[in-house]
């Protein structure tokens, strides 16, 4: 039996335009909007796909900040939340 050849997903390598990004950010947030670590690594995955030292310049954060905050693993204060958002032209909403 041959080997199965498999590669490694990046959601980010599939956001290329804002419509992709909103279309992701909604479904997480639809998905998982009660767990901000999810959250916070669904927008570090946006922050890659818009290049993560371009961001942290925008968010006027390190890049090392910015990927430790955005792992999923950290806990990101709200405020970086906002600057990260910020940064890449997301708007949340309540409805």
């Amino acid at each position: 039996m041959a080997k199965l050849k498999t590669y490694k997903f990046d959601a980010a390598d599939y956001l290329k335009d804002e419509k992709d990004i909103a279309a992701y950010l909604n479904a997480v947030l639809e998905d998982y909007g009660d767990d901000a670590a999810f959250i916070a690594k669904a927008l570090g995955t946006v922050a890659r796909a818009r290049g993560m030292s371009k961001v942290a310049r925008k968010a006027k954060m390190s890049r090392e900040s910015l990927y430790r905050a955005l792992s999923g693993k950290g806990n990101p204060e709200f405020a970086t939340i906002i600057k990260v958002a910020n940064a890449l032209g997301v708007q949340f909403r309540v409805t």
